[in-house]
């Protein structure tokens, strides 16, 4: 039986899939209203950030794996227009869901696909852009899904993972205090649930920090990453090309 971690749980590999289920679908109708209040709505500066990097152009082909909620389906559609095309991906269904409907309300009608980052049901060589937002450490096995990312994206393309990391060291303490008492405080009055809020802060720790996950995504095969620290490290972002 292989073991994985959950947050701070040592678990069988199948049991964190399912518990990751769990977590998601039980935040899914709340999942936008807290973003906005954990990051104080930073994270909308932090997706525009993403996408002004990975400079999407009229006509390109866009794989958004566990686009949840499609803020970043929503803005890259706008980019690629008509001629161009943005699949919205994600494991959960609730997620999903709600993404799917948001992009419906926007009048876009993108592609939607029900999938596993590790087992993705695209051709090699597809897209010219892969991207994965707040979801690479929610993944069992992160070097089989970046493999995979960089399987599906044509030469020349770029890989962005736009995740949680390491905070400027100084700051550590005021950030766990937020982290561990503050979020699960938001999630239980917010979303009646703050054991998946708790997992959140977890799972960040466990999270390989800047410098495992550029070398993580180089041992994939992605080429000249480069790493984006924001707002002192509580995100980054992570852009490699495969040639």
């Amino acid at each position: 039986m292989t073991q994985t971690h959950f947050g701070f749980e040592t678990v069988d590999e199948k049991e964190k899939a399912q518990r990751v289920a769990g977590v998601f679908s039980s935040v899914a109708q709340k999942y936008d209203v807290m973003n906005d209040l954990m990051s104080m709505g930073l994270h909308r500066l932090w997706k525009k950030f993403a996408i002004d990097i990975a400079a999407p152009r009229p006509g390109e082909r866009v794989l958004d794996v566990a686009g949840g909620t499609a803020d970043l389906s929503s803005a890259f559609s706008r980019k690629v227009g008509s001629a161009g095309q943005v699949w919205l991906t994600d494991i959960n269904n609730a997620m999903l869901r709600v993404g799917r409907d948001r992009l419906l309300d926007e009048g876009m009608l993108a592609p939607v696909a029900q999938c596993d980052a590790e087992q993705l049901p695209f051709p090699d060589n597809h897209f010219d852009i892969v991207t994965v937002a707040f979801g690479l450490r929610n993944m069992t096995h992160k070097d089989e899904a970046l493999a995979e990312m960089r399987r599906v994206l044509r030469p020349g393309g770029r890989l962005l993972v736009l995740e949680f990391s390491r905070v400027w060291k100084p700051l550590e303490k005021a950030y766990d205090a937020y982290s561990f008492k503050l979020l699960p405080w938001l999630g239980q009055r917010i979303a009646g649930d703050a054991e998946s809020y708790r997992y959140l802060a977890e799972s960040i720790r466990m999270h390989p920090d800047q410098a495992a996950l550029k070398a993580l995504m180089e041992q994939a095969g992605l080429e000249r990453v480069e790493v984006f620290n924001m707002t002192a490290g509580v995100v980054a972002l992570h852009r490699g090309y495969k040639f």
